[in-house]
């Protein structure tokens, strides 16, 4: 039998992903570079961007995050709610 599945990250975590994603690909930062900026392994970054698999950044990896691209950690969420 075929059951719909609920989505592995909600709205506001894959904005949160896509968020980062840009600003890594605008600063030029491999998922490398920044999984050692963020003291992760390579394989979470590429999980977290990866639609298939519930890896997400938390709220202390978006207080790096803002750290290491000197940004506000408010600038990885949007300006109002998800519906």
């Amino acid at each position: 039998m075929i059951t719909m599945q609920s989505p592995l990250k909600t709205p506001i975590e894959q904005f949160v992903i896509d968020t980062v994603k840009k600003k890594r690909i605008e600063k030029g930062y491999s998922q490398r570079e920044l999984a050692y900026m963020l003291d992760v392994s390579v394989g979470f970054i590429g999980n977290t961007e990866n639609p298939r698999y519930r890896a997400k950044y938390n709220l202390n990896h978006i207080n790096t995050l803002a750290i290491i691209f000197k940004c506000n950690p408010k600038d990885f969420l949007p300006d109002g709610p998800i519906i």
